[in-house]
């Protein structure tokens, strides 16, 4: 399936102190900045590291950091959680039916996340680079993080009681066979959501794993 050149659909989430653009079409493909145009420009500059998940999934990925053009075609208040630093709010762009070629393509996208991920743990040090205020978790404790995330993730797709490592199959084969924009509960994600987001917090820490994996 080849990618078009078109501009790249978004929706920036816009906080009172930051801002996310996250692509609608390609789960974790989302970055932030202190407003529109630097979340953005972060944007841009992620497409050539998102291009190695997209490949991982079996897709064609023809963007370019300096040539990708992005089409905002919807604009969401942001919260508490935006501010914080996490997309947290759905966008109405997600209030659509997923056809089957949809869903499997969100589903082998997550799971090309979780393998990113897997695959800069077994290189990265036990010892993180701390950050610039010296913080930040080492990498079996942020591996740790995003496995307990995943259980709560998991229940916002109407899945309970799977553990680890479990739980990773049950949500792509969720994700897969989604077909509703409803979410399964009152306080449920939609499966377009709920893709983006977990592929988001999965890709966030793998990036961040290799980046402080340099002295």
């Amino acid at each position: 399936m080849a990618a078009s050149k078109k501009p790249v659909a978004v929706y920036l989430e816009v906080g009172a102190k930051k801002t996310f653009a996250c692509t609608l079409d390609w789960p974790g493909w989302c970055r932030a900045g202190k407003g529109e145009d630097d979340a953005l420009e972060a944007l841009a500059a992620y497409a050539e590291r998102y291009r190695g998940v997209a490949k991982t999934a079996g897709l064609d990925f023809a963007y370019q950091p300096d040539t990708v053009q992005f089409d905002v075609v919807e604009r969401v208040p942001g919260s508490a959680t935006t501010d914080f630093g996490a997309p947290g709010e759905v966008p109405k762009a997600d209030a659509a039916r997923l056809t089957p070629t949809q869903a499997t393509r969100l589903a082998s996208l997550v799971d090309a996340a979780w393998k990113t991920l897997d695959r800069v743990a077994k290189t990265a040090p036990a010892e993180l680079r701390k950050g610039p205020r010296g913080g930040g978790r080492d990498r079996d404790k942020m591996l740790d993080h995003v496995n307990d995330a995943e259980v709560a993730y998991a229940r916002k797709l109407g899945i309970k009681n799977v553990a680890h490592p479990t739980l990773r199959k049950e949500i792509a084969k969720v994700l897969a066979a989604a077909r509703a924009a409803e979410p399964e509960s009152e306080k449920g994600w939609p499966p377009r959501y709920a893709a983006r987001r977990i592929a988001w917090h999965v890709l966030d820490h793998a990036w961040e794993m290799q980046d402080r994996s340099t002295p």
